[in-house]
């Protein structure tokens, strides 16, 4: 009798406790719902009806007949695709070149800056809230190739013939890839102007008296300490260009002659230019597939910046 008497208090107990965790973090559950629901509409569903429809033949957006993985074989097997991979290559290494270290380098400089932090600061971020379909409208503007485009403008001044930009296929992505950066190095600056201002003073001290100059104390003080964050960065950003959609889009159409094509406008062309919409979805679920990959290798640096941070 005093075992089931002492059984029901603890139950009572236990329903106490769990009833006042829940009390506490109800207003917590309650901020977190609109994001859930947002996620699940808006990330969620759209995966598994893509998932599902990209192993079936469409008839505009739907799906009529099952093919298992014939639309994957058509995928992988359209030169659109390997061209489209060729593009995004092209693209990444272009990013890691023009993109990789600009924003460190301008960082670097920033922090050396006395006078007018403020607005160099500002400048430095300020491309960043400007829409990126208004960005890409202006450079394809200014990369007009006749006479009477802006930078032929200032080349003709030179005595200097008009170039061709956009429509020249082996400048088209080294171009797309500089505006990309005038858009968005603003942001990553910050980060690494943030990350330079955490280092001690004392370690550039000894640095110097050590007798190192100004390219010693960033390869032995400054590279060592954002050596992680680098690496963190260079990761995204690479993940970024896999993701490149619009300034294509808007700037060449994926032109001159599929010179510019990203993976992500071969998607888009699949399903509203061509209406195959299961090639569509399935070359959607490989990047998918390919951007998780990028996405472990991510979590691993982070993880192990974390632990090395710890153990600091």
């Amino acid at each position: 009798m005093k075992s089931d008497i002492s059984t029901v208090k603890n139950i009572k107990a236990r329903s106490s406790i769990m009833s006042e965790k829940v009390k506490r973090n109800i207003i917590g559950w309650l901020l977190m719902l609109p994001g859930c629901i947002c996620f699940i509409v808006f990330v969620i569903q759209p995966i598994i009806v893509g998932a599902y429809m990209s192993f079936f033949e469409t008839q505009g957006f739907e799906a009529v007949k099952f093919v298992g993985l014939q639309n994957y074989k058509d995928v992988i097997t359209d030169s659109l695709f390997l061209k489209s991979i060729l593009n995004s290559a092209k693209y990444c290494f272009w990013s890691v070149l023009i993109g990789g270290f600009t924003p460190l380098i301008i960082a670097t400089m920033l922090n050396e800056v006395v006078r007018g932090k403020t607005f160099f600061r500002f400048a430095t971020y300020f491309p960043c809230i400007i829409p990126g379909i208004v960005t890409s409208i202006m450079w394809k503007i200014l990369f007009q190739p006749d006479a009477n485009g802006f930078l032929n403008m200032i080349l003709g001044k030179f005595g200097i013939e008009p170039l061709q930009w956009l429509q020249n296929p082996s400048m088209t992505i080294p171009l797309i890839v500089f505006t990309m950066t005038w858009a968005a190095f603003g942001s990553t600056t910050l980060i690494y102007l943030a990350s330079l201002q955490s280092i001690d003073n004392s370690l550039y001290e000894a640095a110097e008296i050590d007798g190192a100059g100004f390219f010693n104390k960033i390869r032995y003080v400054t590279f060592p300490h954002v050596s992680g964050m680098l690496k963190m960065l260079l990761l995204l950003q690479i993940m970024g260009v896999f993701k490149v959609f619009q300034e294509p889009l808007a700037m060449t159409g994926g032109g001159p002659n599929n010179a510019s094509t990203s993976i992500m406008l071969t998607a888009y062309n699949y399903a509203f230019s061509y209406m195959q919409v299961g090639r569509s979805t399935a070359l959607g679920m490989i990047i998918a597939v390919i951007l998780c990959g990028f996405s472990i290798v991510y979590f691993k640096i982070t993880g192990e910046k974390k632990q090395r941070s710890e153990v600091e």
